[in-house]
């Protein structure tokens, strides 16, 4: 089976949207079956667009203090730093059996993904990924959630005019 199939509620049954949809489902469902249903909403395309250009424009407008810092390289890095300082990231930690050994791992792990944090306290490695915003990987919800996470209104505003 693949991807999902477009209906509609009529007030007493699911009906197929259209011809092309009516189709699909007669190549993959049987008649007097029983198939489970589950909501799918996808998110608006004009979201996702304006989301990554607000990233785009806060990055550009990140204050000159800001520079040289690994999340302050590109638009994609301040992004994943943003998703992993509020939480949405995978966390892998590793503790190793001396401090210097957690720095000369640390030191091996950082290079693998420029995107991802690694922060090392006493002897134990811990490495920040973030999460995936993908449409398939994210739902409506939670990529809302994600946009407006720790974000106060007129934020960007603020720190261009503190650039300038």
């Amino acid at each position: 089976m693949s991807g999902p199939v477009l209906l509609q509620w009529n007030g007493e049954a699911f009906d197929p949207a259209n011809r092309h949809w009516a189709r699909e489902c007669d190549k993959r469902f049987v008649v007097g079956e029983f198939y489970t249903l589950a909501e799918h909403n996808d998110r608006s395309m004009n979201s996702h667009r304006h989301y990554f250009a607000a990233v785009n424009d806060a990055w550009r407008n990140l204050p000159e203090q800001y520079s040289g810092l690994p999340f302050a390289e590109s638009a994609e890095h301040l992004r994943a730093y943003a998703l992993i300082k509020k939480g949405y990231c995978d966390t892998h930690t590793i503790v190793c059996s001396s401090k210097a050994e957690a720095k000369r791992l640390a030191a091996f792990i950082r290079p693998i993904d420029a995107f991802s944090v690694v922060d090392v306290k006493e002897a134990t490695v811990s490495r920040y990924v973030a999460k995936s915003q993908s449409m398939k990987a994210m739902d409506k919800h939670e990529f809302q959630e994600s946009k407006t996470a720790g974000v106060d209104r007129g934020t960007t505003q603020r720190n261009s005019g503190a650039a300038a």
